[in-house]
């Protein structure tokens, strides 16, 4: 198993056991230098590669190479909490292997995904709109926010999210990375790639380790409910808000939170939601596919009496 990490690891009388998975085209020498330079020096470091080319097809073998080797480090150290970390896909794989083993929640400190599309990647459904299989984008196009929420609402779970402006990391949006019960963090000018290899992640990954709490739903108001609501229309993918200036009114609630829409070009419906001071707060998209439900779903909104 040793060739499959790409730092040394300390063995002797460890103080905590960290798992830090890469993401997909890539290998385990970042995350590994990142779990380094949050945890001490008698920390039971793990950072698997698992094949950079393997990355490209499916997430299922990947999973499974992951479950093997988290196995044998709680096998080894029966004591020690761990602490799981994950970058992009690598915080995917982190929630599919801890969403399969619910009787390990107890054994987990907690959870750090860092740039994870939870929500479904929009690239990935760009390349693969119909989730017949195309490599990997079949996998990463998935909606995992109901597992993820149901995780984080059992263990304490830190989603660390990039903006280059307009909400996105360059590859990944702000909103996919969101989900219920896990505290949100936001790095400013932090692109996709180079997130795991950002220095202000370490004090705020340390901050949460020594609190680890398991955060709050959201506040139930107006706002909550419309986005909620949204993202559970058929193919909804949460969208950067680079297109809300061309959107128009929709709807305006009483509250003057507003629903806008826009279609491009290609006849892609978006959809977002705006406070009353005209800022976005919600930005998603379908295609052609799901069109009609969308439509149903906005007029629902207008006339639901809760709203």
């Amino acid at each position: 198993m040793k060739k499959d990490f790409q730092f040394s690891i300390a063995m002797n009388n460890p103080d905590f056991i960290v798992l830090a998975q890469h993401g997909w085209s890539d290998n385990g020498n970042d995350m590994g230098k990142l779990a380094q330079a949050v945890a001490t020096a008698e920390t039971f470091v793990i950072a698997p590669s698992l094949g950079v080319l393997k990355t490209y097809w499916r997430i299922e073998p990947l999973i499974q190479k992951l479950e093997k080797i988290a196995l044998e480090a709680i096998n080894q150290y029966p004591k020690l909490s761990l602490r799981m970390m994950g970058h992009s896909m690598g915080g995917l794989i982190c929630v599919e292997l801890l969403h399969r083993h619910p009787e390990l929640w107890h054994r987990i400190h907690s959870l750090v995904v860092i740039g994870s599309p939870m929500g479904g990647s929009y690239i990935a459904r760009m390349i693969d709109p119909l989730g017949i299989g195309i490599g990997m984008a079949r996998d990463l196009g998935k909606n995992r926010r109901e597992i993820a929420t149901k995780i984080a609402q059992n263990i304490p779970t830190l989603a660390i999210a990039g903006d280059l402006g307009f909400g996105t990391d360059g590859l990944v949006t702000v909103e996919n990375t969101k989900f219920t019960n896990s505290k949100f963090i936001l790095i400013p000018g932090g692109a996709h790639a180079a997130l795991k290899r950002n220095r202000r992640l370490i004090p705020i990954i340390q901050d949460f380790w020594l609190n680890p709490q398991i955060s709050d739903a959201p506040e139930d108001s107006l706002v909550t409910r419309i986005i909620q609501r949204l993202q559970k229309v058929p193919g909804m993918t949460d969208a950067h808000y680079q297109n809300f200036e061309r959107s128009q009114s929709y709807y305006i609630f009483p509250e003057k939170i507003q629903i806008r829409t826009w279609k491009n070009s290609a006849g892609v419906d978006y959809v977002f939601v705006a406070d009353d001071l005209g800022k976005c707060l919600y930005g998603g998209y379908v295609g052609w596919l799901h069109a009609s439900q969308l439509r149903l779903t906005l007029a629902e909104l207008k006339t639901i009496a809760l709203l």
